[in-house]
Order: C-alpha cells, then sequence, then structure tokens
C-alpha cells in the first residue's frame, strides 16, 4: 500500500528543478514533463519516480513476456524503457552494428517514492513509509539550492560522413524504387568518447531550449537518456488506445512572417504529407492487432503543431480495446513505433539494420510509466543525448524518413536542424 498526500506548491517550475536536483542521490529516476504544452491527452505537468524496490533489467530475449509478468504481478506504478532493439523479440531481426553505450534492452522499476505535480499541486505517494520520511524529502526538496554548472568542451564526431550518408540514402532510394520498402527512417550518429558531464545540468539546458512535451530525465545507475522528445509513442486510457506519430518537419524563425510561412509551407508539403499519411497507414494497420472491430479511427491528420526549434506534423490515431487484452500486448503488437521505422515495417528494419552503422539501443525506443489499473504512457526517444558515465561515452542521433521522393541534400540538412539543439547545450 502506497500512502498517498497532497500539498501546495508555491513555484511549480522552480519546484520541477528542485525535484530533479534531489533526484540525483538515487540510483534509478525517471522524471517526466511537459513542459505545459496543451495537450488533450494529459494526466500530469511533472512526474518523478526514484529508487526501486523492485526492478526488471533483461535483454532482448523474452523481454515483452518477462514484462508482461512483472507488470501484472506488481499491480503498481512501473517506469522504465522499451529499447528499439526489442524489435529481435518479436521479429526475426537482430542487431549486430556497433554500440558503444551498452544499455540493457528492457528496464522497469517499482519506485519507492513518486511526486506528480498538476498545477500548483504536488501529490505524494510513498511505499512503506518509515517515520517522517515523506516530510524529511520535502523539506530537503524545497530546500535544494539550484546550480549552473560548465562541462569541458566536448570533441563530437559523426559516425557517418556526409558523402557516406548521401550515398546510403541512395541506396535506399534504390529499395524503394524496386518495391522492396516505400518509406524507411535513416539515422545517424553523433559522439564523443571520454566525455565527463554533468547529466541533469545539460538535461535542464537542453529543456530549456525546447520545451518539448514529452521531455525525460531517466537515470539507472551509470546510464542515462537526457530526452526532449516532442512525440507520443503509444498512451492508453481506460479502453481507448492513442497513438501520435510525428513526419515532417519545418525551420522556426524569428520573423512572425516568415515563421508563419514555415508553418504553412509545411502542412501544405506534398512529400511531408506523404510521409506522414504512410505511417498513419501503418499505424492504424499496428493498432488493428488489438483493436475492437471498427474501433480504430484517425482523430487529427497531419496536423502542424509549433514547438520552440522546429514546427511538427503530427497525426493521431485511436483505437478501443478489451479490457482482456493485456496492456503489454498492445505495445509489443506495435513496437517498435512506425515514425521511427518505416513501411512495410519489417522490411524497412532489416534495411536500416544494413545501412546504419550504429545500434540504435534506446535511441527511437520510448520511456513511460504503467498505472497499477493497467493504462500506460509512451513517449519515443528522439531529441535526446544518452550517456554511460562509466566508460564516459555520449551519443545523440538524428534521422529523417526517407520516401521516393526524398532528396538526399535536404535529407540531411533536416538531420542537421533536429541535431542543433544538441550541439547547442553540448558546446
Amino acid at each position: 500500500m502506497r500512502t498517498i498526500i497532497s500539498k501546495t506548491i508555491e513555484n511549480p517550475e522552480a519546484f520541477k528543478s528542485q525535484l530533479l536536483l534531489w533526484s540525483q542521490q538515487f540510483r534509478e529516476v525517471v522524471f517526466l514533463d511537459s513542459n505545459d504544452y496543451p495537450s488533450k491527452y494529459s494526466s500530469f505537468d511533472c512526474v518523478l519516480a526514484v529508487d526501486s524496490f523492485t526492478s526488471l533489467q533483461t535483454d532482448y530475449h523474452n523481454a515483452f513476456e518477462d514484462l508482461k509478468q512483472y507488470q501484472q504481478q506488481s499491480k503498481d506504478w512501473l517506469f522504465g524503457y522499451l529499447s528499439y532493439d526489442l524489435k529481435n523479440d518479436t521479429e526475426k531481426l537482430h542487431s549486430n552494428n556497433f554500440d558503444g553505450l551498452h544499455f540493457p534492452d528492457l528496464f522497469f522499476f517499482q519506485p519507492k517514492k513518486l511526486f506528480f505535480l498538476k498545477g500548483n499541486q504536488i501529490e505524494i505517494h510513498y511505499l512503506y513509509l518509515c517515520d517522517d520520511e515523506l516530510e524529511s524529502d520535502f523539506h530537503d526538496i524545497i530546500n535544494c539550492k539550484l546550480q549552473t554548472k560548465n562541462h569541458k568542451p566536448l570533441d563530437i564526431k559523426q559516425r557517418i560522413s556526409q558523402g557516406s550518408y548521401l550515398s546510403k540514402v541512395r541506396s535506399m532510394l534504390e529499395h524503394i524504387h524496386r518495391g522492396d520498402i516505400y518509406e524507411a527512417n535513416f539515422c545517424m550518429e553523433f559522439y564523443a568518447k571520454n566525455a565527463t558531464i554533468d547529466p541533469s545540468n545539460i538535461y535542464q539546458k537542453l529543456n530549456s531550449i525546447s520545451k518539448p512535451p514529452f521531455a525525460t530525465f531517466f537515470k539507472n545507475n551509470q546510464y542515462y537518456l537526457l530526452c526532449a522528445s516532442p512525440e507520443r509513442y503509444l498512451r492508453k486510457e481506460e479502453n481507448k488506445v492513442i497513438s501520435q506519430p510525428i513526419k515532417g518537419t519545418a525551420k522556426r524563425f524569428s520573423d512572425s512572417v516568415l515563421d508563419e510561412n514555415s508553418k504553412k509551407e509545411l502542412s501544405e508539403n506534398p512529400k511531408e504529407r506523404s510521409e506522414n499519411i504512410m505511417i498513419v497507414d501503418l499505424v492504424r494497420n499496428d493498432l488493428s492487432h488489438t483493436a475492437t472491430k471498427g474501433s480504430v479511427e484517425v482523430e487529427e491528420l497531419c496536423d502542424v503543431y509549433t514547438f520552440k526549434q522546429v514546427h511538427q506534423m503530427i497525426s493521431t490515431v485511436i483505437s478501443k480495446v478489451e479490457s482482456t487484452i493485456p496492456p503489454i500486448e498492445i505495445l509489443q503488437t506495435t513496437f517498435p513505433m512506425g515514425s521511427m521505422t518505416g513501411a512495410p515495417k519489417i522490411s524497412a528494419m532489416k534495411i536500416i539494420e544494413e545501412l546504419e552503422e550504429t545500434k540504435r539501443g534506446l535511441y527511437s525506443g520510448a520511456v513511460g510509466y504503467f498505472t497499477p489499473t493497467h493504462d500506460f504512457d509512451f513517449n519515443v526517444v528522439i531529441r535526446s543525448i544518452l550517456y554511460n558515465a562509466q566508460n564516459k561515452y555520449l551519443s545523440f542521433s538524428v534521422g529523417s524518413a526517407i520516401t521516393a521522393q526524398s532528396i538526399a541534400e535536404q535529407e540531411y540538412e533536416e538531420c542537421l536542424l533536429k541535431a542543433k539543439a544538441m550541439f547547442e547545450v553540448l558546446q
């Protein structure tokens, strides 16, 4: 049983930063921040989960079944991630590319301490509370002194050169013209060796310049994720399932007229709309595996949303599921998300593996949580910095959707646009 109390917070924004700073003492941390981005589907402004009571960490083999057992047995809040390479558990696929990070393929934990912020109200859930522990922790949180730290400049390198990237995109276009696939998300890695950073400080810088609705700070011992994701992968609310794939990106401009023109051009761009609609069709098919008959609907198609760094084209696809469907089955039959793979999904993933040079791992996977009532919410891990503090390896990857209309040079420029925020906070 959890002890639950509520408190009123004077300054929610400052309290978020204090929560994050206080959390760094724990081995396991998941900090989720919506950054007050307006959303029809949102339960909290901010969530912090720390300090595992139980946990599950495994490689891809039998991972979804292990997670299903863990989730059914705990009947509690669980926080963690699904790495992209869980694809190897659902299909006859493999991941043999270079991996400098060595994250486990799946990690979830049952937190002892939970904080849910909504407006100026904080709801605190503690598992097996000790005397005065909650009040003592709350006192420590509100007395945390915020700090700004600098790190040594990092020597960031590009895994795939510009020339090699252009050549690989042309190879992917050959696959498309042959009819092997009609869309694939192709990614490349930027990395730094011997990197020493303060992860929470870098996360706060990244979040402040992006303010995305699915920002995440994750820590599991030496493994860190600093995530400024604008994209939801999948959410379940009782018998309703919501997917919100992103395909289509345009620059922001300080001049309001230029900025509005950029947004309008994205909305009307036939290539970008085609990319988005292809993935919507894929998501509809994925959701149909667990949906009740005739319940899959496109709630919004190719709507353009504005974020601090870019404009994005987003669609919302929903379905209904029977209460007897295990939540893990809904995830397993839709993972990895279509926006990060392509269509047809399995063929796209095979070609991605051949042409990319880095194992994706947690990048283009998902971070989120399960509730005690079997609901869940997961983001897409993009616009993210991954860091192994033990071997001091830092990595971030970016990608774009390749279709028959793609021009390799323009896809390369889109990747650099998406990498801009990560370069800014690291250099």
